[in-house]
């Protein structure tokens, strides 16, 4: 019987490890580069103080492709956020001119006027005088992945964010990193792709385009009006969002500080890291395209340090 007892055991053992398997051991390194930026973002959001959120009820299944969902939020995801704030920070002001520069369908050609030449220009400027900008500079420079000149440096931002290529097969160039990260697209007139960003969801939700549906999580892991990281689901323009991620009350060079290092310290087309950040544990995905950047995006895995306690119990 005690045979039997730890054969199962051992099978059960075998079975956890490889679940766990799946999922990359948590960098270290990263975590700690990642931490000390999210203590220098002092753009980032305050919630109950600079912005409120309501999670509400937890979505249902949709399979991609689908416009009939549930709607278990009743109320948008945002109830308050403190724009003026928000507007008078140089890195959001100047976002904000930058969100609706974009064709939101791709296949369709972006057409770059001098005058968004000049909005792309001021935004990078604005994020390389940041603290948080700065940090990951320094650490990409001392990984040999950076050159310490400024100017090459922004160039660099340039190719990664806002270098145009073709998403869609057939079509001109229809899509950027920035564009489908931080503004949303769509595909075919039949699903959302991207829509990464916060501070768009907010305005798309203000502007009624955008219906939160819910959030994502697993049974054990209830999110709160505190996360700074949300698995939601949401529809915009009709279309629906079966599983989407978003950072939440970060700010804009926190963001594209903690992708651009990832996507410069690793050369596949596929990369995820598991980190720690604050009280999170999270999954970050970054996915190329060439030398730019095909979609980066958050995955929560825990929040309120219960990755901590569990370590702690076992």
């Amino acid at each position: 019987m005690a045979a039997r007892f730890c054969g199962v055991l051992v099978l059960l053992t075998v079975f956890l490890t490889g679940l766990n398997a799946s999922r990359p051991a948590v960098n270290q390194e990263l975590s700690n580069v990642f931490d000390e930026l999210w203590r220098l973002d002092v753009n980032r959001m305050t919630p109950g103080t600079d912005y409120n959120i309501s999670v509400q009820g937890r979505a249902s299944f949709v399979t991609q492709g689908s416009h009939v969902v549930q709607d278990r939020a009743s109320l948008p995801l945002f109830s308050n956020v403190n724009e003026d704030k928000m507007k008078n920070m140089t890195t959001y002001s100047r976002l904000i001119t930058l969100l609706d520069n974009y064709e939101r369908s791709t296949g369709v050609a972006e057409r770059v006027t001098t005058e968004e030449l000049t909005e792309i220009n001021l935004f990078l400027d604005a994020v390389l005088q940041t603290e948080v900008m700065k940090r990951a500079h320094k650490y990409l420079v001392s990984k040999g992945q950076s050159s310490s000149n400024l100017r090459q440096f922004k160039s660099q931002l340039q190719l990664i964010w806002f270098n145009l290529y073709h998403r869609q097969r057939n079509a001109g160039l229809d899509s950027c990193g920035f564009e489908h990260v931080f503004v949303g697209e769509t595909k075919s007139g039949t699903e959302i792709i991207g829509f990464h960003n916060w501070v768009q969801f907010y305005l798309q939700e203000k502007n009624t385009h955008l219906d939160y549906k819910g959030y994502k999580a697993g049974y054990h892991d209830l999110p709160d009006q505190d996360d700074h990281v949300l698995n939601l689901q949401f529809s915009w323009h009709g279309l629906v969002k079966p599983v989407g991620s978003a950072f939440i009350g970060t700010s804009p060079e926190f963001e594209m500080a903690i992708f651009t290092v990832i996507f410069l310290m690793n050369t596949e087309r596929s990369t995820t890291v598991v980190v720690n950040i604050d009280q999170c544990q999270m999954e970050l995905v970054v996915i190329r395209h060439g030398r730019s950047l095909g979609t980066a995006y958050p995955k929560l895995i825990s929040s309120n340090s219960r990755h901590l306690r569990q370590q702690r119990s076992h």
